[in-house]
């Protein structure tokens, strides 16, 4: 009896080892469709600020124990605030004038999600998806009955004009004198489709979360809502795998692109970047969409395909400093972690 129960306390005791010596991960995006040329040197020193902040607040959550959770909304929250992406602050506008947001939030460990969508005076709406996923019966709520649950939520709303910059303006005034003359220019077809942040994270217990916040797209029209919000599609999160999505919404929805990464990943055995880039650089641009995702596993592995000219995106890890990088031929500075002892090569 009492070898028995040594071998039991072992076991824990083992168990208990290797759940503390997980390392926390955090991988964030700004968006894909990052046109280089357009890029002026004061707003890239801006946004890498941005990415950079929003990488150590969100790790200093994992560094401290928290959740994973906690730590993609702490990271969206800095990039929702950044008017220099397209999401909260930075919203970009419908064919009507109006800034019309998007956000979901997902937790792997207990499959538990959150959504809301067609908000308009909510300052971050990552924190109300959030607020939809713990205080509700609700996993998605829209529209006037989203930022009404937010005030008995006490979820900071503000007045619509908050979100109104010059810089989206003016591409929607592009946009509409382009939907005018009927003759869309590619530029601007595809600044429409771009833009979004997200994060996904990995806790020191071994679990995943993923969120995204997006404003949709330039000249959207009819209460179109993208795949950001919809769980499964631009949003997805396991016991394995976790995902956010940016780049042309409907086809992340048609694919149910996060979704498949993840179960590629958890139920096939696919490696994470094959499962990632077959997906978003393969499936996707198939059906003639494009754009780009962060994925995680919970191994630590990153995968971060795009097939656009660059992607705002950055990570942090178990030395803590932030890699951030913009351009489609930057270094990542992704490295694999090391696998552990007991494990087995993947095919």
């Amino acid at each position: 009896m009492k070898y028995r129960l040594f071998v039991v306390l072992a076991a824990l005791g083992i168990a208990t080892m290797s759940h503390a010596a997980v390392s926390p991960v955090l991988v964030i995006h700004g968006g894909a469709g990052v046109i280089k040329r357009d890029m002026t040197p004061a707003k890239e020193k801006a946004v890498r600020a941005a990415m950079t902040l929003a990488l150590q607040n969100g790790y200093a959550q994992l560094k401290a124990g928290k959740p994973a959770l906690d730590a993609v909304t702490a990271a969206i929250t800095v990039l929702e605030d950044d008017p220099n992406f397209n999401a909260g602050k930075g919203s970009v506008f419908t064919h009507d004038g109006k800034n019309e947001m998007d956000a979901a939030i997902m937790d792997g460990n207990t499959l538990r999600a959150g959504a809301v969508a067609d908000v308009q005076r909510v300052k971050n709406p990552i924190l109300l998806a959030r607020a939809v996923m713990e205080h509700s019966p609700h996993v998605m709520l829209a529209g006037e009955g989203a930022e009404e649950f937010a005030k008995e939520q006490g979820i900071t709303l503000v007045d619509p004009s908050y979100f109104r910059t010059e810089e989206r303006l003016q591409q929607l005034q592009k946009a509409l004198k382009e939907d005018a003359a009927k003759q869309p220019h590619a530029e601007v077809e595809t600044a429409k489709h771009f833009g979004t942040v997200g994060a996904v994270a990995l806790d020191v217990e071994g679990h995943l979360a993923a969120g995204t916040s997006t404003g949709g797209m330039t000249d959207k029209r009819w209460g179109r809502i993208g795949d950001s919000p919809i769980i499964g599609a631009g949003t997805y999160a396991n016991s394995g795998c976790a995902v956010s999505g940016t780049g042309w919404g409907e086809y992340y929805i048609r694919t149910v692109a996060a979704h498949e990464i993840c179960m590629m990943v958890t139920q096939m055995r696919v490696p994470l970047n094959r499962a990632a880039a077959q997906v978003i650089n393969q499936e996707i641009p198939s059906m003639g969409g494009n754009g780009g995702a962060i994925a995680l596993d919970t191994d630590g592995h990153i995968a971060i395909p795009f097939n656009t000219d660059g992607m705002y995106r950055g990570w942090i890890g178990a030395d803590g400093v932030a890699h951030v990088a913009i351009y489609g031929d930057e270094d990542d500075g992704i490295a694999e972690p090391p696998a552990p002892a007991d494990s087995t090569a993947q095919p």
